[in-house]
């Protein structure tokens, strides 16, 4: 791959951001990927970039903490270079003020982008004592990581932060340690007999400003026979240097020497309660050294209470002491809690962490295009279509089709007899039979009517479909309801979350298939209302166990070409495609092989209608609108009873079985 990182910061300011691009990037040139760097210049780089190419622009310093630079690039200037290298990724490494800029410049080239959420902004701007800004802060945060095509979090806490933030497209991805420069083994006698004789060492690592809350250290003072440790920089060092007396400070240490720091600690702590991950903690982790931190945020991912260290109540500072003196006190606990450490991170290398990486740019560049394709967006977007391998292979025997004139079937023809249709849902049928080997018939019935509302599906189709306890329902039903006037598409999710629950309680499996629009202007009015609808869906597949036919990462559903010549329903090809796509989520074998094939050997049957679609769809359905009647009155149910249709190695023809 051709990678493009964009980041706030880098060298020659060391911190997590930094750390973990100079891993990647070694990683990424022995697998063979290119990669641009674009990023803050505050300084000479000396270090080995492996082969990578870097564009550093001109930053400004941060006045109260001149470390940090950032970067007030245009987005066209950033446009110009992504175009010149031609990325397949956009990385955006902890993106705050250059990752915006870059996120626009990505969107603007339509490349998709990877947002790597490293930095809890705004826990930092809370710590500083900005509450005016913090809510500024926290939509700048929301509106970035919604806009990226992929969001990576670090940890379960920053997961649920974003969550609540309203942030979709969530993946998890820790990080790496170097379990070769970080080990046991970098323990020397030495370093420990000069930084504290014979006491036992609690040592800290990491930037020393307020936001790292390393003051709560001095609940530590007085503990008999320990000398605390702190180990790097930053604006905080002189009153720190005050508030911590008795502490020894060996200021920024790096390479074999922070190693060396950290393998000769007794005990590792870690106060801050902003973390999205604690590098430094997993560092401690795999040198062997117990680790004492604050029970939220990162740490809880890496600390297991009790068997490698402990996990303090956050704010809790008497709690935090009594931990710290309870492992500085009983040596054989240090140990045994350093054994357990250092197996804890055994499979966490970068090597394992850069290959998954890669597997996310590739989720990535699949989504981008069905985010290109969305005609409106709700508050969650569509994953992209799961590997057939993972979805289920189950056998079921009674299937029954729920919804309106789609499941019915209009506009399907295709080697139909004149006035009949045949539809996705009777296609589905056939190939859900096909799986089945034996002599054991497969039951379907199919009690959709064109026009019917979610109000329908409540009241007249679910106590159907109760009383026939089939042991697979699809619905898909709302369609004919986002195209009213007043329609509410929140409330309307919520009537047929009911009918999905009292179809899941009977052990029943739920096929929920999401509704869609041609893409042509005229679609354009409803399609906000669709894609919140589908979004609740989405939420209501999530909660219930349904599995889901997300046909908004379905681009192709929207095709012309798919719909009939009455602009509302699909024709042959589109019941086609959606009965294949419904078959992958099923689990049925070579359902993609099995719909190339169909479509190769079956053209759409029917010959176009010769007159005009005014006259024909658009003026009968106003008169029907106009003395309040709709096309389904009167009709019932095609299949309102099980039909059987043969497996396998079964040759007679279904037969209604009522």
């Amino acid at each position: 791959m051709r990678v493009a990182i964009l980041a706030e910061s880098f060298l020659p300011h060391m911190n997590g951001v930094t750390g973990s691009i100079l891993q990647l990037l070694r990683h990424f040139a022995r697998e063979g990927h290119e990669t641009l760097v674009i990023a803050p210049r505050a300084g000479d780089t000396e270090a080995e970039l492996h082969g990578a190419r870097a564009e550093l622009l001109r930053s400004v310093p941060l006045p109260s903490y001149p470390e940090v630079r950032v970067v007030f690039a245009r987005a066209a200037r950033l446009t110009a270079i992504l175009r010149d290298f031609r990325p397949d990724v956009v990385h955006l490494a902890s993106p705050f003020v250059l990752g915006w800029q870059g996120i626009a410049a990505a969107d603007t080239l339509r490349l998709p982008s990877v947002a790597v959420y490293q930095t809890d902004v705004i826990a930092y701007a809370e710590k500083y004592g900005m509450p005016r800004a913090t809510s500024a802060v926290a939509a700048h945060v929301m509106r970035l990581h919604r806009r990226a095509t992929l969001t990576l979090v670090p940890s379960s806490a920053s997961q649920r932060q974003l969550e609540a933030l309203g942030v979709d497209r969530l993946r998890r991805w820790a990080r790496g340690v170097d379990a070769e420069r970080f080990a046991p083994e970098r323990r020397t006698e030495s370093w420990r007999r000069a930084v504290a004789g014979g006491e036992v060492i609690v040592g800290y690592v990491g930037r020393l400003a307020p936001e790292k809350q390393v003051a709560d250290l001095g609940a530590l003072a007085g503990i008999p026979g320990i000398r605390l440790v702190v180990v790097g920089d930053g604006p905080s060092r002189e009153v720190l240097g005050r508030m911590l007396p008795d502490a020894v400070f060996t200021g920024h240490l790096s390479g074999d020497a922070l190693a060396e720091a950290v393998a000769g600690f007794d005990v590792f702590v870690h106060p801050g309660e902003s973390e999205t991950f604690g590098q430094t903690i997993q560092e401690a982790l795999a040198s062997g050294v117990p680790v004492v931190a604050t029970g939220v945020g990162g740490p809880v991912d890496l600390v297991r209470s009790s068997i490698d260290g402990w996990l303090y109540r956050p704010g809790d500072l008497a709690d935090l002491r009594a931990r710290v003196a309870d492992l500085a006190g009983d040596a054989t606990k240090r140990a045994a809690f350093g054994r357990a450490a250092r197996e804890s991170v055994r499979d966490r290398t970068w090597e394992a962490l850069s290959r998954q990486l890669i597997d996310h740019y590739g989720e990535a560049r699949m989504l981008r295009p069905i985010d290109d394709a969305l005609l409106a967006r709700g508050a969650t977007r569509p994953s992209a279509p799961p590997p057939v391998e993972e979805a289920p292979r189950r056998r079921w025997t009674r299937f029954v089709a729920l919804g309106d004139s789609l499941t019915e079937g209009l506009g399907d023809t295709s080697r139909m007899p004149a006035g009949e249709y045949r539809g996705w849902a009777d296609r589905l049928a056939q190939l859900l039979a096909s799986e089945r080997a034996g002599t054991t018939m497969f039951r379907y019935a199919n009690l959709a009517v064109r026009s019917r509302r979610v109000r329908h599906l409540t009241t007249e189709q679910l106590p159907q479909a109760l009383a026939l306890r089939p042991d697979l329902v699809s619905i898909l039903m709302g369609a004919n309801d986002l195209a009213s006037r007043r329609a509410a598409p929140v409330a309307l999710a919520a009537e047929l979350a009911g009918t999905v629950r009292a179809l899941r309680a009977t052990g029943a499996d739920v096929l929920l298939v999401t509704p869609f629009l041609p893409r042509r202007r005229a679609a354009m009015i409803f399609a906000r209302r669709f894609a919140v609808f589908n979004s609740e869906l989405r939420r209501i597949a999530r909660e219930t166990g349904a599995i889901l036919v997300d046909l908004e990462a379905q681009p192709a559903i929207g095709d012309l070409s798919m719909w009939a010549a009455d602009k509302v329903h699909l024709r042959s090809g589109g019941h086609r495609f959606l009965a294949y796509r419904a078959a992958e989520a099923l689990g049925v074998r070579d359902a993609e092989t099995l719909a190339d094939l169909d479509a190769a050997l079956h053209a759409d049957d029917g010959v176009e209608p010769a007159s005009s679609w005014l006259a024909r769809d658009a003026l009968p359905w106003v008169w029907r609108r106009l003395r309040g009647r709709t096309a389904g009155d009167g009709r019932h149910a095609k299949h309102d009873g099980y039909i059987e249709l043969p497996g396998r190695g079964i040759t007679r023809v279904g037969a209604e079985a009522r």
